[in-house]
């Protein structure tokens, strides 16, 4: 990446630039490849602030299963329409409804239906895993991964397969200060409520950091970073204007982390993870502003 800083080496791992747009492709086919016979004749559904929508709703279309996504009544127009295009249905509801439908793993409309949750799964977690695989196939010898955290499934893959690899490697989640319960958490030691405060970086932050969640992640990292809107927007700006590649807030947030320079690394890999960004949005941002 083009950066100010010459003593500083900082790659990116271009999720972005998945078919869907983002990391969730790889957890998702995973997922529906695993599910079997019983997805098609059942349908599948998940719970999503648009991306996992997007990768379920593209893989199950292409194994013609039926596919619904439940999300926040302010899910970016962008990702909406993708989810549209590849022919789920969308159930729009309150943030803190998607969020129920997380921690119950149950939406009692689609009980008949395939639940397939969108991070805290074994088969999500897998698929996320191979990004740390091929991060130690081209930089055996990177210092420190940075990693967005939403609801801690693409932490937990790239970590665990790190870890496993070449454990003297540091991985760092990054949460925006608006949601940062897994900050909050490693300070108290338990998983612990926070308060959300919406924001244009739909993709990462929640209330809570799962129980389950909590327990895989916490030995696997070596803390979590938190950046604010503005140095996530600077960010997203900088990947435009230096680069020529667009990130959207999640995606972002690492490469903020890396820039802020809260975290010494001579070579550091940020996983963008995610490039839906609404026009709108990243047309204010290239005005200078933060949405």
């Amino acid at each position: 990446m083009n950066s100010d800083d010459p003593t500083r080496e900082i790659y990116l791992k271009l999720e972005n630039l998945q078919p869907t747009g983002s990391f969730k492709v790889r957890g998702a086919s995973n997922a529906i490849e695993l599910a079997g016979p019983e997805a098609k004749g059942r349908g599948v559904y998940t719970c999503s602030a648009g991306n996992m929508a997007q990768a379920l709703a593209w893989r199950a279309q292409q194994n013609h299963i039926p596919c619904t996504a439940i999300v926040p009544d302010n899910a970016p127009k962008t990702k909406l329409q993708a989810i549209q295009r590849y022919g789920a249905k969308i159930i729009q509801v309150p943030f803190d409804e998607v969020w129920k439908v997380a921690t119950t793993r149950s939406y009692g409309p689609l009980v008949d239906s395939v639940f397939v949750h969108p991070f805290s799964d074994d088969r999500m977690i897998a698929g996320n895993g191979t990004i740390g695989l091929e991060i130690l196939e081209d930089f055996p010898d990177v210092d420190t991964v940075i990693v967005p955290f939403g609801g801690g499934g693409l932490t937990a893959g790239i970590a665990s397969a790190i870890h496993a690899e070449k454990p003297e490697t540091k991985v760092y989640a990054v949460e925006p200060e608006t949601a940062s319960p897994l900050s909050a958490s490693l300070r108290a030691g338990k998983p612990m409520d926070v308060e959300r405060v919406p924001s244009f970086v739909d993709g990462i932050g929640a209330k809570n950091v799962l129980p389950e969640m909590f327990r895989l992640v916490r030995p696997l990292i070596h803390g979590s970073i938190v950046v604010s809107l503005k140095e996530i927007a600077d960010a997203i700006r900088h990947l435009v204007e230096r680069n020529r590649i667009i990130a959207e807030g999640a995606g972002a947030a690492s490469v903020a982390a890396a820039l802020s320079k809260k975290v010494e690394s001579a070579k550091t890999i940020c996983i963008v993870s995610g490039g839906n960004l609404d026009t709108a949005t990243l047309t204010r941002i290239l005005s200078g502003g933060t949405p």
